[in-house]
């Protein structure tokens, strides 16, 4: 029996990503997104790890709020830090898709 996910994940963006994503309208990928071929999200509950463990100290940050079900097929759930199930996007991110914005 396949687990139920949830219907959202959260996007971490630097400032000059995130300027750059409302520029285009059309988010590819951070460096680390492009190098590992999906764009990298985080569900709810995994969001302050993906924060301490990558943008620690940093200033500026913007976490959206994206619609999984808006992606559809692109999102595929699949085991990474410590063994969870994280989502991760394989396809360019759509600005539509993001529900809300915090910025920290």
């Amino acid at each position: 029996m396949e687990t139920a996910h949830p219907g959202t994940a959260f996007k971490i963006f630097t400032a000059e990503q995130w300027a750059q994503f409302e520029a285009d309208g059309t988010f590819r990928g951070a460096p680390v997104d492009l190098a590992d071929g999906y764009i990298h999200l985080s569900a709810a509950d995994q969001l302050q790890g993906t924060l301490d463990k990558h943008f620690a100290g940093q200033q500026g940050l913007v976490i959206a709020e994206v619609d999984l079900d808006l992606l559809g097929e692109a999102i595929r759930w699949e085991v990474s830090r410590g063994g969870a199930l994280f989502p991760h996007c394989y396809a360019d991110l759509p600005m539509r898709a993001v529900l809300k914005v915090e910025r920290r």
